[in-house]
């Protein structure tokens, strides 16, 4: 079970999730976003956790951001990923993928009914409730009948106590967390992240 825990801005809180066994840390730059990280966060992140384990994937997250640009920000801060989330066209994904070719996609069901892995050329699709970021979660018999690829990441409404039961219910190649892992919105919880990691390997 492919584990991803995202909204990251402190690196200590970094350090802690890939010691205890995340596949991935995401880092939201998006304005109006609680979650949003300045460049110089975002380069302290990555830093600890490829310390704590040089394997982890380091993801930017942007919503709004043209993706060129946001491609470019990638490449430039050292992410391994880009993770393109809302209404960028296969055109915009192209473009991001000739500057820097790990692209995921993050899409909702909810918004996006006919939703396939692969559509965009997209290294992992993610797929999330229709408010991305919201922590609600979301109707999981629409995945029924979708071509969600092997490796698409369950995201949405997701937490320590309901992530297990998700998973079994799902079926997915991974988790994605981020406002389900904090005591306030943008603070993470470092007990949570812990117990968030802890059931998603044990489901």
């Amino acid at each position: 079970m492919y584990v991803k825990i995202c909204g990251l801005r402190i690196p200590e809180h970094a350090t802690l999730a890939a010691e205890r066994g995340a596949d991935a840390v995401g880092v939201v730059m998006s304005e109006p976003s609680p979650r949003h990280a300045t460049p110089e966060q975002a380069t302290a992140v990555i830093a600890a956790a490829r310390a704590a384990n040089p394997a982890i994937d380091t993801v930017l997250v942007v919503r709004e951001m043209p993706a060129v640009e946001a491609a470019t920000t990638a490449r430039r801060l050292g992410f391994d990923v880009l993770q393109l989330h809302g209404g960028y066209s296969a055109a915009e994904f192209a473009d991001a993928a000739a500057i820097h070719p790990r692209v995921w996609r993050a899409a909702s069901l909810a918004t996006t009914p006919a939703l396939r892995f692969g559509d965009y050329g997209e290294e992992r699709l993610l797929v999330d409730s229709a408010v991305a970021g919201s922590g609600e979660p979301w109707d999981l018999r629409l995945i029924a009948g979708a071509e969600l690829g092997s490796a698409w990441l369950l995201a949405g409404g997701l937490d320590p106590d309901n992530v297990a039961d998700a998973i079994r219910a799902a079926l997915p190649g991974g988790v994605d967390v981020s406002s389900g892992i904090e005591s306030a919105p943008g603070v993470k919880s470092p007990e949570r992240i812990e117990r968030f990691i802890a059931a998603a390997r044990a489901a």
